[in-house]
């Protein structure tokens, strides 16, 4: 039998559904991060985020360092996580870019 875990605004129960046991745990009502506002301050300065777009490159170029290492080694599992922070990074630095409005970054979803 497994066990799943569903998140409800209703108090925590033990039920069975099609022969699976299902917790049920309270979420508050106001910790709904899909229809609450983020609170921003809007205060961040051009040179913070070029500070940050310097910082999200180097990263970026050491967790390829890391898979390069990784792949000499033949450690899959650590290959895995450097490819994983490495293509993170790839979409942090786009937008950082997007957002300085450089020339060739129109859209950093794509």
């Amino acid at each position: 039998m497994q066990t799943a875990v569903m998140l409800t605004s209703e108090s925590p129960v033990n039920t069975e559904h099609a022969g699976e046991s299902v917790l049920r745990v309270e979420r508050p009502k106001d910790t709904d991060i899909m229809s609450t506002t983020p609170e921003r301050s809007y205060d961040r300065t051009w040179e913070e985020i070029e500070t940050m777009l310097d910082r999200a490159t180097e990263k970026m170029h050491q967790w390829k360092e890391w898979y390069d290492s990784c792949k000499e080694q033949d450690d899959k599992e650590g290959m895995k996580e450097a490819a994983r922070n490495h293509k993170a990074l790839q979409g942090v630095v786009k937008t950082l870019k997007w957002t300085l409005g450089e020339k060739g970054i129109t859209d950093p979803l794509n």
